[in-house]
């Protein structure tokens, strides 16, 4: 169990990740129908890549020797990746990126999902700086009673 210290690194690092999350959703929905991009092709659906961090030095060092036998982490947003899915095509030979059979490709984001992923972000932040600012008031407290 992480000592309070570790809390706050591990929130910190929560909400991070979600603002990663919530920047590149926005990124999705505001090309939800570029067919052209400047790398050529339609806009391709991003995805956050989150790995799993190693307990930082600060809380390490507030730790006791229980919370030490723990196996403390916190999360970060380690790269932004192309989704590999396919991507829509629809039958509109007046459209200027049409090839030759009048089909285009659009890019594979769904509006419904990147409104769903940041709704989910959202509360993530949310309930990340909810539990920070909880280990925070009790660091207060627990000053406040030492003095």
């Amino acid at each position: 169990m992480a000592g309070l210290f570790g809390t706050l690194d591990i929130a910190a690092s929560g909400m991070a990740v979600e603002r990663t999350r919530v920047s590149v959703a926005t990124s999705n929905l505001a090309n939800a129908e570029t067919t052209r991009t400047a790398a050529g092709g339609p806009y391709r659906r991003k995805l956050v890549q989150v790995e799993a961090t190693p307990m930082g030095p600060r809380a390490a060092r507030f730790s006791n020797a229980l919370d030490a036998a723990a196996d403390v982490q916190g999360a970060q947003a380690v790269g932004v990746i192309d989704d590999p899915g396919p991507l829509k095509v629809v039958h509109d030979p007046g459209h200027p990126d049409a090839n030759a059979n009048g089909d285009v490709a659009y890019p594979n984001v769904e509006p419904m999902t990147e409104l769903v992923d940041l709704m989910m972000a959202s509360r993530a932040y949310e309930a990340n700086s909810t539990a920070a600012e909880t280990a925070r008031g009790l660091i207060q407290r627990t000053v406040e009673l030492l003095r």
